[in-house]
């Protein structure tokens, strides 16, 4: 059994058999965080799908607090190690690496990318999201920041949770999350980047009339949790 909780935007904690994992830790500034970072407790991995604040903001203040390994992009990580982050296992696009509470697989995902607080621009990276499949557990996808893409259909018949963006303008909306559901075929699909500012507004409720009976749609609240 994995456990997922929501802190808003595309910021998640997943629990599995102890091992604590943090993913796209925005959390102070974010104004849907039900938590601060400060309040995160024990985390054993940070994964980070690209740069930008909203994704990456907290990451080396928690790894560094924590002692967490962060898993993302080699350059991404690169520039946590700099900033004095003990702890880091650069990856690529592609590739996959088994670690102790499952295998990580860095998926393409369509985005621009820029590392927050590189001021100098000497680290350069790719954007990404991850196929995660937990040791005798599920196997979930967070998409990261992506627009719709045809490799999504590589991934049919191997997600059980689909962890999708829909607030559109930054990422694909409703329509294409819906068309990627289509095509990966999970389980259950949980929206995730929406409503946090008024430009990426959507009704999730409308979205999972758009995914009808292709996947179970679970709309959380931040705080709330979901048993995979």
């Amino acid at each position: 059994m994995a456990i997922l909780t929501w802190h808003g935007h595309s910021c998640f904690t997943l629990e599995h058999d102890g091992t604590r994992i943090l993913i796209d830790p925005w959390i102070d500034e974010n104004p849907m965080a039900d938590i601060k970072s400060g309040d995160v407790g024990k985390i054993d991995f940070i994964l980070v799908s690209h740069g930008h604040a909203d994704h990456f903001a907290d990451c080396i203040k928690i790894a560094k607090a924590t002692d967490a390994t962060v898993i993302s992009t080699f350059e991404l990580v690169a520039f946590c190690q700099k900033q004095g982050v003990k702890n880091g296992h650069g990856m690529n696009i592609g590739g996959a690496y088994l670690f102790p509470f499952g295998r990580v697989k860095l998926t393409p995902a369509v985005h621009t990318g820029s590392i927050d607080g590189d001021d100098e621009g000497a680290f350069t990276t790719d954007c990404c999201g991850f196929l995660i499949s937990l040791d005798g557990g599920p196997t979930i996808y967070h998409a990261g920041d992506t627009a719709l893409i045809t490799d999504m259909q590589l991934l049919q018949g191997r997600v059980d949770v689909a962890i999708l963006p829909i607030g559109d303008n930054f990422t694909m909306g409703p329509e294409d999350a819906a068309r990627a559901v289509e095509m990966i075929q999970p389980e259950i699909v949980i929206p995730m980047h929406y409503n946090t500012f008024p430009v990426i507004e959507q009704d999730p409720a409308g979205f999972r009339e758009m995914v009808g009976e292709s996947a179970r749609v679970e709309i959380m609240q931040p705080g709330g949790t979901f048993e995979a």
